[in-house]
């Protein structure tokens, strides 16, 4: 991609950081600020397609790995090996990787509460934190899986569908290509996969090509999706990991950034974000866009993401 007359190229690598393998792709002149993208479900570093060469030609050295259990990165088999102290661990790695102190770490979807709890678990690590899609939110008051059952009662979520270990891994690996066509599509899953088996496959959006969405179907078909789903299935042991943090709140400069038509914010509120972010805190909401905010509205993300980064004062 050009900007201007710089070509900007990126590369993929293996780091080896926190017991597992991580591929990352790379971007920028190492020894600027570090910029760490962390991607959510079901996604890739390739959903940060349109944001890692622009923020390299910011000036800043951007790291988007495969997080744990996607893509070309080590996929654990144990549950347990997918809570929150690894996933934020596995990010400090990276950083100690390149030989930084600190980052800024932008998450979207599941990437947002990784880079909120890597604010309170390593807050020495970290410069300020951009959360796309999913809100900074305080520890619940219970754990969350009996929260939501009491919620929604006998009714279908798809986050308490995909507990128990084999169900959704089978029903969402049956047809990959149809599994992701429906998720980026439909913005998730409406229904268990089985049930909408016979339904017509809906049209790509328009913001992703056909050459776009193929390494998605590409990476899920060759690792499948329980390492993906094994991140849902730790949201009670989270929960009970973080009811002591380092830092009792995330004081360092924050963003939230989401499309007004998400939605995941009907059952993420933002308003009790102060209950979390002590420090500074910005919301930018895009009107009218959807879930996959990063890669339905670049030009709006990477806008919002550079003012705010540039606006720290690292060069």
């Amino acid at each position: 991609m050009c900007f201007g007359e710089t070509v900007i190229t990126s590369t993929k690598r293996l780091v080896d950081t926190n017991g597992v393998q991580l591929q990352v792709t790379e971007a920028g002149k190492p020894g600027a600020p570090v910029v760490v993208l962390a991607h959510g479900f079901p996604e890739l570093a390739h959903s940060w397609r349109h944001q890692i060469p622009a923020l390299a030609a910011a000036g800043y050295h951007v790291l988007a790995p495969d997080q744990r259990g996607y893509g070309g990165s080590s996929r654990p088999q144990a549950i347990e090996d997918y809570d929150i102290v690894h996933l934020t661990a596995d990010l400090a790695g990276l950083i100690d990787d390149v030989g930084a102190e600190r980052a800024v770490v932008v998450g979207h979807d599941w990437g947002s509460p990784v880079v909120c709890n890597f604010a309170l678990l390593h807050p020495d690590r970290v410069t300020a934190v951009a959360a796309l899609s999913v809100p900074p939110v305080p520890r619940a008051a219970a754990p969350p899986t009996e929260i939501w059952r009491r919620r929604v009662g006998d009714n279908y979520f798809y986050m308490l569908y995909f507990q128990e270990p084999g169900v959704a891994d089978a029903a969402l690996g049956r047809d990959p290509r149809s599994t992701m066509r429906r998720m980026i599509a439909e913005e998730g899953l409406s229904a268990p996969p089985d049930t909408l088996a016979d339904d017509p496959l809906p049209p790509l959006p328009d913001w992703i090509t056909a050459d776009e969405f193929e390494p998605y179907v590409t990476a899920f078909t060759d690792s499948g999706f329980t390492g993906p789903l094994n991140w849902y299935r730790n949201f009670d042991r989270n929960w009970e990991l973080t009811a002591t943090t380092p830092a009792p709140a995330i004081t360092v400069p924050t963003l939230f950034l989401a499309g007004t038509a998400d939605p995941v914010l009907t059952f993420t509120p933002r308003d009790r974000v102060r209950d979390v972010v002590a420090g500074d805190y910005r919301e930018v909401m895009i009107p009218g866009a959807g879930h996959w905010l990063q890669q339905e509205c670049p030009d709006e993300v990477n806008t919002a993401l550079i003012e705010f980064i540039d606006g720290l004062g690292l060069k």
